[in-house]
């Protein structure tokens, strides 16, 4: 079920809320105790940081697979794209102001036919794609492709690469292709507007 753009608004709050007590005081933020029934569900999500204005990636983090409650998963991804992103140095408390943030809600994942060509089972601009094969798995949302100008084919590559495998890992029989939708909701600038993102 998607989301409306007020419950988006709240995870896109609750996300800086929890980054900026968590840098502020060093500990965790607790769960408010007022929030809307379907923030229960257990969801896949992302949190995006991205620098402002120049939309660099900042740090990003989630859950491909619904683990526990939406609210859970997304302020500890908050936490996690602050701090835990291995890929950069954590954010600062001052950088705050420098920083968009972004969710995107996953919906379940859908298991592509092997028979069946890959590339015409997605579609750059709606589908995201999730990768297992044995221990190494990779994701790209479906905001990454449109960004960098992929076709599906080139996602494929892109997203066996994320994994730690080689370009061409879809094509090996033990690796299980998912392709997903998302919901993104967006600043517009550090602390501002929140926006249903469109691709």
């Amino acid at each position: 079920m998607d989301l409306s753009l007020d419950e988006g608004k709240i995870l896109v709050e609750l996300s800086r809320k929890a980054i900026e007590f968590y840098l502020k005081n060093g500990k965790s933020i607790s769960k408010p105790k007022e929030y809307p029934a379907v923030f229960n569900e257990k969801r896949g999500v992302f949190v995006t940081l991205n620098s402002y204005p120049d939309k660099r990636l900042r740090g990003c983090i989630g859950y491909p697979l619904a683990y526990e409650p939406l609210i859970d998963a997304v302020m500890s991804s908050a936490l996690s794209a602050a701090v835990s992103d291995s890929r950069f140095n954590p954010v600062e408390y001052q950088e705050l102001d420098n920083i968009v943030v972004e969710v995107t809600v996953l919906s379940p994942m859908k298991l592509l036919e092997k028979k069946m060509e890959y590339a015409r089972q997605i579609k750059v601009g709606r589908d995201g794609l999730f990768v297992v094969c044995g221990a190494h798995s990779g994701l790209l949302l479906p905001q990454v492709p449109v960004e960098w100008r992929w076709d599906e084919e080139q996602f494929l590559h892109e997203v066996c690469i994320k994994a730690g495998m080689h370009e061409d890992c879809y094509k090996n029989m033990n690796c299980d292709m998912y392709s997903f939708t998302g919901q993104i909701f967006e600043e517009t600038s550090p602390n501002g507007d929140v926006v249903l993102k469109k691709i």
